[in-house]
Formats: structure tokens, C-alpha cells, sequence
């Protein structure tokens, strides 16, 4: 499925290594979190499956969603080359957010 994180620096390292990664932000309170979490992922890897997916509990590691500027669940980040290039949170529709990853995931496979 996904790849848990707990560790800023073993995210960080994550994060350079992978041309490609969606970051889910999650709270064990979190309703919409215990849904769409699965969805989320089994689309990604069934439609993208070159992205790297990984987990982060924010009321585990309150640190990491800090260093990313996350106060609220879920919130998702996508990233290419290190870079966020999409974030959303709360109301998520999966197949909008493939469709927003489609192109640049096209580009950098091209």
C-alpha cells in the first residue's frame, strides 16, 4: 500500500530519492482520513504506479506535519523533483487529483 513515515530526516531522504511522491497527512480522530486513505492509494498505484507513496500520522509526529506547514487531515502533497507541486485538503475527489497528476506524470516519463 503505502510506506509510514515517522521520521523527518527518513522523509527528507524519501523525498530526494523519489522522482515522484504523494505525502498523505492522517489523524487516528480523523474520519474522512479511514476512507479515503485506501481509495487514494490503490488508485495511485493502479493508475501511477512510478509514484512512491508514503503516510504521515500527524498526531504521531507533529514535527513533520510542522516542517510542512500541515495543521489539518487529511491533507495530501504531491511532489515532483523534490518540489510540491499539488496540495489538498478536507473534500478530496480522487479522480480529480489523478487527473491534475496526469500530465506532469506523463512528463516525467516521457
Amino acid at each position: 500500500m503505502d510506506e509510514t513515515l515517522n521520521d523527518l530526516d527518513a522523509l527528507k531522504n524519501r523525498l530526494k530519492k523519489a522522482p515522484a511522491l504523494v505525502l498523505y497527512f492522517s489523524s487516528p480522530s480523523c474520519s474522512v482520513c479511514h476512507v479515503l486513505r485506501p481509495k487514494l492509494m490503490q488508485a495511485l498505484a493502479a493508475t501511477y504506479p512510478a509514484i512512491a507513496r508514503c503516510h504521515v500520522d500527524i498526531a504521531l509526529t507533529p514535527e513533520i506535519a510542522a516542517a510542512f506547514q500541515v495543521f489539518s487531515a487529511p491533507t495530501i502533497m504531491v511532489f515532483f523533483e523534490e518540489r510540491e507541486f499539488i496540495r489538498k485538503g478536507r473534500a478530496v475527489s480522487v479522480e480529480a487529483l489523478l487527473e491534475e497528476i496526469r500530465r506532469p506524470y506523463e512528463l516525467m516519463n516521457a
